[in-house]
């Protein structure tokens, strides 16, 4: 048992260093693709809609809170309270509706970039295969980069079709 644990100690320093590591930033790969700006500007349009949406909903009840506000003096109490819920429902509905169109924009995000990323990640994948990197770290969550790693970025934006 003590002859199997040297072994392993000894040959464990040539097994790794046969091993090829490359390393890329694959926020700073992802940022670079020109898919990620036709999403994100899709995205923008539709946070730009809702935008609209949210604004016209508001000024609305602005509007008959405003309405609501000069009016009461004159209303009498059954006037008050259905004025009330009328603004209550509003509100609910305004926020219903930003709630919905949070969720709207998450999916969207996933729909357009979850396949964009899957693209990226197949590339570094070929690039590490072609190549034979045993391992390919996110430079992002490296917190050492030894001195026989490779920096894959301009391979992978070259698989990528990125100049």
């Amino acid at each position: 048992m003590k002859r199997l644990v040297l072994l392993m100690l000894v040959a464990l320093p040539f097994a790794v260093s046969a091993q090829k590591i490359g390393y890329v930033n694959s926020q700073e790969l992802f940022a670079l693709m020109p898919e990620v700006k036709t999403a994100q500007a899709r995205i923008d349009s539709l946070s730009t809609q809702y935008e609209t949406m949210f604004a016209n909903m508001q000024e609305e009840y602005k509007k008959k809170a405003a309405e609501y506000e000069q009016k009461s003096a004159t209303m009498t109490d059954a006037m008050k309270q259905i004025q009330a819920e009328e603004l209550n429902g509003l509100q609910q509905r305004i926020q219903t509706a930003y709630l919905t169109a949070q969720q709207d924009i998450q999916t969207k995000q996933q729909e357009f970039l979850v396949p964009i990323r899957e693209k990226m990640m197949k590339a570094i994948k070929n690039v590490g295969d072609k190549n034979g990197y045993t391992y390919i770290f996110d430079s992002q969550a490296m917190l050492y980069t030894a001195t026989n790693a490779e920096n894959l970025l301009e391979p992978v934006k070259k698989e990528l079709g990125i100049k």
